[in-house]
């Protein structure tokens, strides 16, 4: 008897490319709102004959007080910071930055010398305070005095601004 041979590999199944349905959209189609338009408001009705108007009950619950006439206030004038600063001080510098996290102010000197221990006066748009210098700092190293044109950290009591000036009271 003879016996027919199956092609190798195709498992008794046709090897071939399949061909894909054409696919076919299908429309849609936006749901539309309705919309209402609102009636239109009548105009108001004139009468032949007028009614009296009657008080709001809100009107008629709340009389309003009879203030006595007011008298002139007499304005006092504001002290005003002196806009010289005092005989007794000296303009040594000016502050460059603050580090508020550190109260921190870094000055640079103009003038004369500071050393631990004088008093000095900050004073600028909104600052205005006197200290007593507890600690100064170049270049992140503790010193006692500094000289002209020397950048420094100076530990200040309340919060310093850029262009703050300092003074150096005189003892």
């Amino acid at each position: 008897m003879a016996t027919s041979k199956k092609a190798k590999g195709t498992k008794g199944k046709a090897r071939g490319k399949r061909k894909k349905a054409p696919v076919t959209k299908a429309i849609t189609r936006r749901k539309t709102k309705t919309v209402s338009k609102k009636p239109a408001k009548k105009a108001p009705v004139q009468r032949t004959s007028p009614k009296k108007a009657k008080p709001s009950p809100r009107a008629a619950a709340k009389p309003t007080p009879a203030r006595p006439p007011a008298e002139p206030i007499a304005a006092t004038p504001m002290p005003s910071p002196p806009a010289q600063p005092a005989p007794s001080e000296e303009r040594i510098g000016v502050v460059t930055h603050y580090y508020s996290h550190l109260l921190v102010a870094t000055v640079r000197l103009e003038s004369a010398t500071l050393r631990v221990g004088d008093v000095i006066h900050i004073r600028g748009h909104t600052t205005d305070f006197n200290q007593r210098v507890e600690s100064l700092e170049v270049n992140h190293a503790p010193v006692t005095e500094v000289g002209p044109n020397d950048d420094f950290g100076l530990k200040v009591v309340e919060h310093a601004r850029e262009h703050d000036v300092v003074y150096k009271l005189r003892q």
